[in-house]
């Protein structure tokens, strides 16, 4: 597929939320020029849009293909102002000041200008709000409630003209919903840098296509779901699987358990009033025994589980490649725990497989061993276990149908439910979340440390495979203040740390002296930015780099509360690291379950022949199968 960027869109110009330190920035620096915004004067620099400046002074100016992680569009016109010595109204978003100006931002012509753009937007806007999936949480039903639409001036179709796309694991496509916003194409090309949607056609015609109209199932699609938390109405939205969840809950034959990842409990009250960055762990596990699972586990465990493998993996390679020399040995290597990421390296870097660990996802490892080592202790066939996880992803959707993660001798996890689905079914229950009392998880599966509570923000895996590694090699504790890992925190797009590395134990002398080269990206646009380097050799001397597929990590998930900011990604790790300071046990191998069951059951130690069997999976199976069902 063609990645030009649409002409229509201002890609030279970065995000919004960029923009804004930008703005910060320049405006420390120099005088600014003039603008009077609704009788109220600002200085403002040059090339600041009339949007960006009536922020500053806190006037509200309605957008919808507006975002702040995009780049700007000006297609849906909803922001239009009035400006002295304009002849006709102006898109706010795209209007970069270049000298003394006067905005009114509201008046009676700028009003029936906005209802009647409005009004446009909803005759070609078809379906039934009541049963949408964004009902209440709609930028289209908002506008329309704060403009006084009531009726359909301009007509409005009766019908679907489009059939629904259906055939992805993970997102649902209603064309008969879309706005032609263009936010689910920008997210797609720019901000992930996959390039699945595009607007095709042109005038009335113009349509958000795949590649040759394709399903999503046929084309390049991760299954990341960024474009669903972009997508301003109900035009994108996840494949719920709630009403298989619930039948299952509702048959006495089966025993439903639920394992509940990290990033959830530090966005899931947003569902319910909360503000981004609330913690509801032990509220969340409350909830959830209510509504009717049988048993409540904490993927924490797993996550616990992924560093012992994934890190032994990682030692054994920096051996074979350093002291035995064997040249077939791959490095660095790069985490495999977002699906999202691994399907973007099957797609565009299929030769760079053996790079990857070959770790599954702490979702698919608990799968295994609940389906195995629980099923056991449990006394329990497997048959009558229906394994179900919480996660703020679409992509584990995908993940959980892949052919190859059905090592126990049954399909690992049944069904994967967002941070959103799983809100739905609690409110269906009619359960005030924020009001609950507190409740544990349950045994023997609900222990987990800090390190894997950090997995949910980028960033989170290597400083969890660093607390632990670390210690291994010299039989020391990090050298970091309080366990934070400072250098791999942050929200820049790419990230790098060295850690020294002054004396070994015996096991790995040969490690002495020597300084652990790592990288951190997040979003695959920046993953692209990490393999081009690394197919260019500009990476031979790095040793271990984490990938997460969506911005933020898995707290930025597809599968989390809409709407999404930088501002609100960054409240949520806040709560993930202090949730994490909170614990009493913070490293991975310290988990008191990962020792019982390499003593119990996988008792030839990480990457030994059983762990191998049910939690690692070849690069070469992953690279057979990329996308298609059957």
């Amino acid at each position: 597929m063609d990645n030009k960027k649409p002409f229509a869109y201002d890609t030279s110009r970065a995000p919004i939320s960029q923009r804004k330190q930008e703005v910060d920035q320049a405006e420390k620096g120099s005088i600014g020029i003039t603008v009077t915004i609704d009788d109220i004067e600002i200085k403002v620099p040059k090339g600041t849009t009339i949007l960006e400046a009536a922020k500053r002074v806190n006037i509200k100016i309605p957008t919808l293909c507006q975002h702040e992680d995009l780049c700007l569009a000006g297609v849906c016109r909803v922001c239009i102002v009035e400006v002295d010595k304009e002849r006709t109204l102006q898109a706010s978003c795209s209007y970069p000041i270049s000298s003394p100006i006067s905005v009114r931002t509201y008046s009676s012509r700028v009003r029936r200008a906005r209802r009647n753009i409005i009004q446009l937007l909803l005759k070609n806007h078809y379906g039934e709000c009541y049963s949408c999936a964004r009902n209440n949480n709609c930028e289209l039903q908002t506008l329309a409630k704060e403009y006084g639409v009531t009726s359909y001036t301009f007509g409005h179709i009766d019908k679907p003209r489009y059939e629904k796309d259906e055939s992805s694991y993970s997102v649902i496509r209603d064309m008969d919903k879309c706005v032609l916003c263009r936010r689910c194409v920008r997210t797609c090309i720019d901000l992930q840098e996959v390039g699945v949607l595009e607007a095709a056609h042109r005038g009335a015609k113009t349509k958000i296509e795949t590649y040759l109209d394709k399903p999503l199932i046929d084309v390049i699609c991760i299954n990341c779901g960024q474009c669903i938390n972009r997508c301003p109405t109900g035009a994108l939205k996840a494949k719920d699987p709630a009403e298989e969840v619930w039948r299952a809950i509702e048959d006495p034959d089966k025993h439903v358990i639920i394992q509940t990842a990290p990033s959830p409990r530090a966005a899931i009250g947003e569902e319910f009033g909360l503000p981004a960055g609330t913690s509801v762990t032990k509220k969340l596990n409350t909830a959830i025994k209510r509504v009717g699972f049988d048993k409540v586990f904490d993927t924490n465990f797993t996550a616990d589980l992924t560093i012992m493998e994934e890190g032994t993996e990682l030692l054994l390679r920096l051996k074979a490649a350093l002291v035995d020399k064997d040249k077939s040995v791959k490095l660095p290597q790069i985490t495999s725990c977002s699906p999202g990421w691994v399907k973007f390296i099957e797609h565009f870097y299929p030769d760079k497989l053996a790079h990857l660990s070959s770790a599954k996802s702490p979702q698919q490892m608990f799968g295994a061993v609940v389906k195995t080592w629980y099923a056991k202790r449990s006394n329990m066939d497997p048959k009558r276990i229906v394994s179900v996880s919480l996660m703020p992803c679409s992509a584990k959707k995908f993940e959980c149908e892949r052919p190859e993660m059905d090592d126990s001798g049954f399909k690992d996890v049944d069904y994967a439910l967002t941070t959103r689905e799983l809100a739905g079914m609690i409110k269906e229950c009619g359960i005030d979340l924020p009001n609950l009392p507190d409740s544990d998880f349950d045994n023997p599966l609900g222990i987990g440390t800090g390190a894997g509570l950090v997995f949910g923000t980028t960033g989170g895996v290597m400083e969890a495979a660093i607390r632990t590694a670390y210690e291994l090699v010299t039989g020391k504790e990090v050298p970091f203040d309080k366990l934070r890992i400072v250098p791999v925190r942050g929200t820049e797009g790419i990230r790098k740390a060295e850690i020294p590395i002054k004396e070994a134990l015996t096991q790995w002398k040969f490690l002495e002296g020597a300084t652990l080269k790592v990288m951190i990206g997040h979003g695959t646009a920046n993953a692209k930015k990490i393999m081009d380097m690394l197919c260019a050799g500009q990476l031979d001397d790095y040793h271990f780099i984490e990938i997460m597929a969506c911005p933020g990590g898995c707290l930025g998930g597809g599968g989390q509360p809409i709407p999404t900011s930088p501002e609100i990604r960054e409240a949520r790790a806040r709560a993930i690291y202090a949730e994490d300071e909170g614990l009493a046990i913070r490293k991975s191998h310290e988990n008191p379950i990962v020792k019982q069951i390499y003593k119990e059951f996988l008792t030839d130690g990480p990457c030994g022949h059983l762990s191998h069997k049910l939690l690692h999976t070849s690069y070469v199976k992953r690279g057979k199968w990329i996308g298609k069902k059957g």
